[in-house]
């Protein structure tokens, strides 16, 4: 029999065999064949018809591919090899990835809504700083179309949440971790602007990034004891030899002391130290009673969101 009349013999998931013809030695039709280059310019035209005819793309060989901007929306890409391929801008809308390998693959900008990973490799895979439906609706919130932009803001959420959870079922905890909170994120930009459960969201965001971030914690925390310090060297804190206070008549050497003796006093505040050398007086003694209570929940936050990250 001819080269070119025998069947390729990859077989697929439920023991269907690919219908191509075999171009070389390998056994192998040219998309079956991992040797075969895939980075010329008509690769993603003819992939693109393809799936426009509804054959299946299983177990394709696509690793190093260019296909940015392509429209594979509902392709069946189970188990296609597609490392270093680039997918950016591309449309993988409700296709199928299960099992295939995206291992440094580019999914900068492409639609992911509906898709599905189960079994996917996705390490080193490039996400890029927004989803698809994420830029889009932050473009129709700026154009005043509310509407459209609640409803993407809610496939955002659908494709941040199932990114997170195959993410965590493969143990990619930094990926799971981010999709994490872009999902609540999502979630509060569908909220009443400045409603109680959005307010409530904004801050647990701002002070921790929802348990997934405690470098936000520790920056809140140096903010306060900054503030507060400042606060004490302005209205004044008492040392037992007198009073800590800034003084204009003071020389800069003076002032600078009383503020490091400020900072000092803010941190063992902040910290609930409380050794006694320094007590605050006045107004301080309010300052000192929030700085202790923020303080203290500070601290626990960053222990509960540390121990998370620990476990993870």
């Amino acid at each position: 029999m001819a080269l070119n009349q025998i069947r390729c013999k990859y077989v697929g998931k439920n023991s269907v065999s690919c219908s191509h013809l075999v171009e070389n030695t390998t056994g192998f039709c040219f998309w079956h064949d991992v040797n075969a280059a895939k980075n010329t310019p008509d690769i993603k035209a003819r992939l693109e018809e393809m799936v426009r005819e509804g054959h299946s793309l299983e177990g394709f060989a696509l690793h190093n591919a260019q296909l940015s901007g392509a429209n594979l929306a509902r392709a069946n890409l189970t188990g296609a090899r597609l490392f270093q391929a680039d997918l950016s801008h591309s449309s993988l809308f409700k296709a199928n990835l299960e099992n295939a390998n995206l291992n440094a693959a580019n999914l900068k900008n492409a639609n992911l809504l509906g898709i599905r990973l189960e079994n996917a490799r996705l390490e080193h895979t490039g996400w890029g700083q927004y989803l698809f439906q994420e830029k889009l609706a932050h473009d129709a919130q700026k154009a005043g179309k509310k509407l459209d932009a609640k409803r993407l803001y809610a496939e955002a959420e659908e494709v941040a949440r199932y990114l997170t959870n195959e993410s965590e079922k493969r143990r990619h905890c930094d990926i799971g971790g981010r999709f994490y909170c872009l999902e609540r994120v999502m979630r509060r930009m569908q909220m009443r602007r400045f409603s109680g459960e959005w307010l409530w969201s904004k801050l647990v965001d701002m002070l921790c990034g929802y348990g997934e971030n405690a470098a936000r914690v520790i920056g809140f925390s140096l903010s306060v004891i900054i503030v507060s310090a400042m606060f004490y060297f302005f209205l004044g804190v008492y040392d037992g030899n007198g009073m800590l206070i800034f003084n204009a008549q003071n020389g800069i050497e003076k002032n600078l002391f009383c503020l490091l003796e400020c900072l000092y006093f803010s941190v063992i505040t902040f910290t609930t130290t409380g050794y006694g050398d320094i007590s605050p007086v006045g107004f301080s003694r309010l300052v000192a009673t929030i700085e202790a209570f923020v303080g203290a929940f500070s601290i626990s936050l960053f222990v509960v969101v540390f121990m998370r990250k620990m476990m993870q």
